[in-house]
């Protein structure tokens, strides 16, 4: 009986030792991420890496005791890269937790959910997705891209050719989706501004096998540089082996999906050479001081790929927003989450990237230029950072 009231009277001094606090400090003072992350279906070889990059900085920071206080929770659910079902998951994930912070599996849900994002306020949201048209912070004020927007991509891309080749002619290459078309109009002002020549636009299917006809077509506009997009690996392995066997002179290069080291060496033999842009330093990178990978390295001692980097930086940056807004006094809106992470300026990423970053807008415009070097079976830097204005 005596514990029973000793228990009864410890539970009410609890009470009333939290009662007047504010409810944020009274909850159990956590800050959640939630994420419709793709890990099944066509797109889990990222999905699974950008989940194991959200766990281990939430581990990371939760083992390093949180951020002002607060412990990070993960709240992922599988959206088996599928829009209703990413929908689902972010309905139920954001009905059962007070979610600060989400991560998106695609364009498509990243459209889809912006209005709810809106009626919300209480969250911002990042995702696997570069499009161009997220990099609108008038059209979508609570969304970010963790690197630069797929036009920037492109413009990186033809600011390094312009360097290696003043007036040079430029193939694009691109499939048949609105991932593919996404940055092709607009990456020919682009060109023009660079005094680069587009010489010829090829637009195939997405999973194009016979690529016999649109490589007569690259032959004749005989470019110095060839970018792809709008592709993961096919058809590109079949219009390098090609243009080999015709002798054709030209560059190819290619953007961020798919610039993974381990998908490049799918191509075997045909990847020597193969150049792209990409925004982090892989997760081999030791050219430079990078505790950042070094502590990923000493979690993981297998080769994570890029959309790991992805996910851990898109977690770092999270964390970043929230303890600008905590030290600040501020209440954890979707308001003052973006207008902290917007605050970003000269920020060490650790080497995830290898110079300090600013966000601009809804992206981080950076990249560096990669090269493929198949006996050593990696991807090696063929430029300094570019940062776009």
């Amino acid at each position: 009986m005596r514990r029973t009231v000793l228990k009864s009277l410890l539970a009410t001094a609890v009470l009333a030792a939290t009662a007047g606090l504010p409810a944020a400090q009274a909850a159990d003072k956590e800050i959640v991420i939630g994420g419709s992350i793709p890990m099944s279906g066509v797109f889990a070889f990222a999905g699974i890496g950008i989940h194991a990059g959200i766990q281990d900085y939430v581990k990371m920071t939760n083992d390093a005791g949180g951020i002002e206080g607060h412990m990070l929770r993960y709240v992922p659910e599988d959206s088996a890269y599928k829009v209703d079902q990413s929908v689902a998951a972010f309905k139920k994930i954001t009905s059962q937790n007070k979610v600060n912070f989400y991560y998106g599996d695609s364009t498509a849900f990243s459209k889809t959910i912006n209005p709810e994002l809106d009626r919300a306020g209480s969250m911002i949201m990042s995702g696997a997705s570069f499009a161009t048209e997220l990099n609108d912070p008038q059209k979508f004020p609570y969304q970010f891209i963790a690197g630069p927007d797929y036009t920037q991509q492109f413009g990186i891309l033809l600011r390094y050719i312009a360097q290696q080749k003043p007036g040079a002619k430029v193939a694009f290459v691109y499939s048949d989706t609105e991932f593919g078309r996404d940055p092709i109009e607009s990456s020919r002002g682009v060109a023009k501004e660079l005094g680069l020549n587009v010489a010829i636009e090829i637009m195939t299917p997405p999973g194009a096998v016979d690529v016999s006809t649109e490589m007569a077509k690259l032959r004749r506009a005989r470019a110095d540089y060839t970018i792809f997009h709008g592709y993961i690996l096919g058809p590109i392995p079949e219009f390098i082996s090609q243009s080999r066997q015709l002798g054709l002179q030209t560059q190819f290069m290619g953007t961020f999906w798919t610039m993974d080291n381990s998908t490049v060496m799918q191509m075997g033999e045909a990847a020597e050479g193969f150049m792209g842009v990409m925004p982090y330093n892989y997760y081999y990178d030791d050219s430079a001081s990078a505790p950042m990978l070094e502590k990923i390295r000493s979690m993981r001692t297998e080769y994570q790929n890029v959309p790991y980097i992805q996910g851990f930086l898109s977690a770092m940056l999270y964390a970043e927003s929230a303890r600008r807004t905590l030290a600040a006094g501020q209440e954890m809106s979707a308001a003052n989450l973006k207008a902290a992470l917007n605050s970003i300026e000269n920020f060490d990423t650790g080497g995830l990237i290898g110079v300090p970053i600013s966000i601009r807008g809804n992206t981080i415009p950076v990249g560096r230029i990669y090269r493929a070097d198949v006996q050593a079976k990696r991807m090696v830097p063929a430029s300094d950072w570019i940062v776009l204005e």
